[in-house]
């Protein structure tokens, strides 16, 4: 089988992509024909999203060969050229573009590797941390990946590993990748004519390959707390990178996760207010704002508290539970059926 791999987390890297690399040699290591295009840098929290008005341009990462380092985990090192190899090398290299997920999709299934055969099935992942529930999907550029394959008419699974604290161990996340694998090809011998993509869970769980495989369905959530963004009082002189945002959110994300497996307003501004006469005289305030920078910083403990709250069946709780859940999805906004026809009369 011919599969493109993609994620959202970009090259390997201890601090931001640790587990691609162990997808990649697994696969590999089961036979499969693997191509990769990656983004050239952390893309999380994008979803499907393309950068419009902007050129493209690849970059050529060479991995190194992988391999467990003292401390027990993983190596995630290589080197990033600006010229690929010349065609009668034999060392391997992947793909980096400085755009998005989905466009990574897009140039890996028109734009290179033809002379290998056509691509069966896009792998976008393995996500550093779950994508279960619907406020985590819907932002999701590993599934944002997986749903630009399923529009193009190509078979696609998003793939998360769930973890619970971040040592990285070797041997629990080749074993999370040896079982992805198997289940990967599982799902592609026996896709539902139905199901445009899969977004799989992998809990970063020891003996994962014993425990159980659920088919779940994505518990709808909401964010409950109010704004996901925390504002900034003193704008900072350097903003922080991506891959320093995101080391924080995983954070937050470990310290709830490590609870979930023990336990299976700002204040208003004054504003100033001016009046303007419109055309009919009638008098119109207009607001004065205060000036604010803004940084991202979701509640996790609204997903948490969502799962905790819901009847099993979900991802949100398979996962929680240390299960690999399994959700068949389709590619589109579909629209309400039922009570909607005919037409809209508006009040006189």
């Amino acid at each position: 089988m011919h599969i493109l791999i993609t994620n959202d987390d970009g090259p390997p890297s201890d601090q931001s992509s640790p587990y691609v690399h162990s997808l990649v040699s697994t696969l590999q290591s089961h036979g499969h024909t693997v191509s990769v295009v990656l983004p050239h840098t952390q893309r999380s929290w994008i979803g499907k999203a393309h950068l419009v008005g902007k050129s493209i341009k690849p970059t050529y990462y060479r991995p190194s060969p992988l391999r467990t380092l003292s401390g027990n985990r993983l190596s995630n090192s290589g080197t990033t050229t600006t010229h690929p190899l010349p065609p009668t090398s034999k060392d391997e290299e992947w793909i980096l573009v400085d755009s998005t997920p989905a466009s990574c999709v897009q140039i890996g299934l028109y734009h290179y590797f033809s002379s290998r055969g056509p691509i069966d099935l896009v792998v976008s992942g393995p996500n550093y941390g779950r994508n279960s529930t619907a406020v985590f999907a819907l932002s999701s550029g590993t599934i944002g990946g997986a749903m630009e394959a399923a529009v193009c008419g190509t078979k696609s699974i998003a793939l998360s590993y769930a973890f619970f604290d971040r040592n990285h161990d070797a041997g629990i996340i080749s074993a999370a990748s040896e079982h992805s694998a198997k289940l990967i090809k599982h799902l592609y011998d026996n896709w539902d004519k139905d199901t445009h993509l899969y977004t799989v869970n992998v809990p970063l769980v020891e003996n994962v390959a014993a425990k159980k495989i659920l088919w779940t369905n994505m518990l709808q959530n909401r964010w409950k707390s109010g704004s996901c963004f925390q504002v900034i009082p003193v704008p900072p002189e350097d903003d922080d990178s991506p891959e320093d945002i995101e080391n924080q959110i995983r954070k937050a994300e470990e310290k709830l996760g490590k609870q979930e497996l023990n336990n299976g307003d700002e204040g208003a501004a004054s504003a100033a207010v001016s009046g303007t006469q419109t055309p009919t005289g009638q008098n119109v305030e207009h607001v004065r704002y205060t000036h604010k920078h803004f940084k991202w910083a979701p509640t996790f403990k609204d997903v948490y508290e969502s799962v905790e709250q819901s009847e099993p069946g979900n991802d949100g709780w398979a996962v929680a539970q240390g299960f690999t859940s399994v959700t068949p999805l389709r590619a589109n906004f579909m629209h309400v059926v039922n009570g909607f026809e005919g037409e809209i009369k508006l009040d006189s």
